[in-house]
């Protein structure tokens, strides 16, 4: 004890705590009393294994015969390889326009234009969402434009490979934006082919012997409205016959809310080529948009069947007079002109077989070959009743009423259907 004494304690104490030799010895001694022995070793000579605690592993052979011996250190494995899940991870590199850079400005002028839209296959899509719908149905992108990074990150990686990628200020994409808040982003695509189109499996199961047939729509907000109304109701397909506002047009994708990839549009036909279209055994129905005329009493005249607005009134006056006027050399019998339909309500039973219904724009209205369609296969016209002295329905409106009630005819003759079988 007075050892110890005399060794620490009167020293002066350092600036750093030095270590002791016997402080070392001494640990040493502490860790040994803690270790498990390995191997027990009686005075007989006999040698008994010792097993290894809960939670320990026992030692190599190795380092119990030479614990100095050094073993071999293993190489890290790496881990598996794996299918890039991130944008970061997918090697995807970005271009960065500068002042001055025309990339911009040169799409646009071509993608606003439908002449160039249609001569070089371009369209352009605008928003996250409307994007991500494209390339979910399987459309081929070309190039985006951006102006933040994160914006690109939502998209799915592996749809963006071999895609040209530049990104831009906002207030570019704002000058080319026909959107009031622009999101920022903007793809230019292939223009969609639905024979390529992969559309929602959801949408299919759904679907229903119901066709859309668009005539002489020229705004584009009705089209894309009507074309909304035609996925939700389950239509098959949509047809659009010439003259027909192009249906890639930028407001018309805006209006139609992804509808563009959830049900197959084909457009600019001829009125020849649509029957290539229809199912067999179709029936084709002309929409009564100006139900107000109905009321007048049925005569020889086109202007009392129905059918006609006030803008088409004094076109078919001269018609009217013009074919009167027409007599055969041979009988002396007037020519026929405007096929005869029956007029039916809509919300009679006109599904027993698949139908087709003609939507007629509001400036030109029904054209005459779809009125010689739908003669030709036993359909008619139905009439959407209004009050007396209110003017005829908007298209999109009558649209999305008869789809509708095809839709709801189609959905109780199946149930009647399974309640047979059951």
């Amino acid at each position: 004890m007075a050892i110890l004494v005399k060794g620490v304690g009167w020293a002066p104490r350092p600036l750093l705590p030095a270590v002791q030799a016997w402080d070392l010895d001494a640990r040493r001694w502490v860790r040994a009393l803690r270790r498990s022995p390995v191997k027990v070793l009686f005075p007989s000579g006999e040698v008994v294994d010792r097993k290894p605690g809960p939670g320990k592993r026992p030692r190599k052979a190795a380092a119990e015969a030479s614990p100095h011996v050094q073993r071999p250190k293993q190489a890290p494995q790496e881990p598996p390889a794996q299918t890039p899940s991130t944008w970061e991870e997918s090697g995807l590199r970005y271009d960065k326009a500068f002042p001055g850079d025309k990339r911009l400005s040169s799409v646009m002028t071509v993608v606003k234009s439908r002449t160039f839209r249609e001569k070089q296959g371009k369209i352009l899509l605008e928003g996250r969402r409307l994007i991500a719908d494209a390339l979910k149905a399987g459309a081929v992108p070309q190039m985006f434009f951006f102006s933040r990074l994160d914006y690109l990150k939502e998209l799915p990686a592996d749809k963006l490979k071999g895609v040209r990628l530049v990104k831009v200020k906002f207030e570019e994409i704002k000058e080319w934006s026909d959107l009031v808040t622009p999101q920022g982003i903007m793809g230019i695509f292939a223009r969609p082919d639905h024979v390529k189109m992969t559309f929602p499996a959801t949408q299919l199961c759904h679907s229903l012997p119901l066709l859309l047939i668009c005539d002489n729509l020229r705004d584009p907000g009705n089209l894309g409205t009507i074309l909304r109304s035609a996925a939700g109701a389950g239509c098959s397909k949509v047809l659009l016959t010439k003259g027909c506002v192009d249906p890639w047009e930028p407001k018309v994708l805006r209006a139609g809310m992804g509808a563009h990839f959830q049900v197959p549009i084909i457009n600019n036909l001829d009125w020849e080529t649509v029957p290539k279209y229809l199912p067999d055994d179709t029936r084709v129905y002309v929409a009564d948009n100006c139900g107000l005329y109905t009321q007048a009493q049925k005569s020889n005249k086109a202007s009392d069947h129905g059918w006609m607005c006030d803008q088409q009134l004094s076109k078919i006056h001269k018609y009217e007079e013009e074919e009167e006027k027409e007599e055969d050399l041979e009988t002396g019998a007037s020519k026929d002109w405007l096929p005869e339909l029956e007029v039916q309500s809509y919300d009679l039973d006109w599904t027993e077989a698949p139908a087709a219904v003609v939507i007629g724009g509001e400036t030109h209205g029904l054209s005459l070959e779809s009125l010689q369609l739908a003669e030709s296969t036993g359909g008619k016209r139905l009439l959407i009743p209004v009050v007396p002295g209110v003017d005829s329905l908007n298209s999109a409106m009558a649209a999305s009423i008869l789809l509708f009630e095809g839709r709801r005819q189609l959905r109780l003759k199946a149930e009647h259907l399974s309640r047979d079988r059951s």
